[in-house]
């Protein structure tokens, strides 16, 4: 270890506790979502004793993280996360490298559905998801149903465009099983009918998104749901991402006056 990389290791939790005395809970948001990303790129800087610098090495070093994350939403009394651990445009990726992440995601759901501690929902469109995955998540679905404490969304094949048109299509079919006529559908649709049939139906919009990596844009990720949200782009790749990355992010929240367009 360098002389800096020592100081650092020795000061943080000094400057971790600081954020922690000066953090007003009161001001934490109720629902953060998160954009875990680069992983990949990670991998390619940090090969592991083996020297392997795949993807899959990536991936399984993000997926270790997930964990540490929850404890610290717990800590600042959030309520709900959404986790973005694979989008719908991810599924055009090589069969290879697909099939080592629904291995990985799987293994993930499983550890967390295993703590006990969070209730885990899974949102995106799972008819693209192999069966077996489905079952898989299904399964942590119904073991964690009746957890209170921090909720979990985890979004698996999620692309925000897709949440949209599955609302839409949800309501639509709905209106015609109810023996509505074209103008009447028409006329009752509205922001509040489209918010009851997305996947996150139910829960507070996230107050605040967290992209890891440097890359600043949204992708797709909540796009109904973050037009009032908050943003916090860091630079850290996923799997370096720290308590402290984290404190700062809701420090940089709770300093920003929300207009929520007043």
């Amino acid at each position: 270890m360098t002389v800096r990389s020592i100081l650092k290791s020795a000061l943080y939790p000094l400057y971790e506790r600081r954020l922690v005395a000066k953090l007003d809970l009161t001001k934490t948001p109720r629902h953060i979502g998160v954009i875990l990303d680069g992983n990949r790129r990670w991998a390619k800087e940090n090969p592991s004793k083996s020297g392997d610098t795949s993807s899959s090495h990536g991936h399984r070093a993000g997926a270790g993280k997930i964990i540490e994350l929850l404890t610290w939403c717990e800590e600042t009394s959030i309520d709900v996360v959404t986790l973005w651990l694979l989008s719908s445009d991810n599924l055009k990726r090589s069969q290879g490298e697909l099939q080592s992440l629904y291995s990985i995601i799987g293994e993930t759901v499983d550890d967390l559905s295993a703590t006990g501690r969070w209730s885990i929902k899974v949102v995106g469109s799972r008819e693209l998801l192999p069966q077996a995955l489905n079952d898989r998540l299904t399964a942590a679905e119904q073991k964690t149903h009746a957890i209170g404490g921090v909720a979990v969304n985890v979004a698996i094949g999620y692309g925000g465009r897709l949440e949209i048109v599955d609302a839409v299509k949800k309501y639509l079919l709905e209106c015609e099983n109810s023996g509505k006529e074209i103008s009447e559908i028409a006329e009752e649709l509205d922001a509040s009918a489209i918010d009851r049939y997305l996947y996150t139906a139910g829960q507070p919009d996230p107050e605040l998104v967290i992209r890891t990596s440097g890359e600043q844009r949204l992708g797709g990720f909540l796009l109904w749901q973050s037009h009032q949200s908050e943003f916090y782009f860091c630079e850290a790749y996923w799997p370096d991402f720290r308590r402290v990355d984290f404190l700062r992010a809701l420090r940089s929240y709770a300093a920003r006056h929300r207009r929520l367009g007043r």
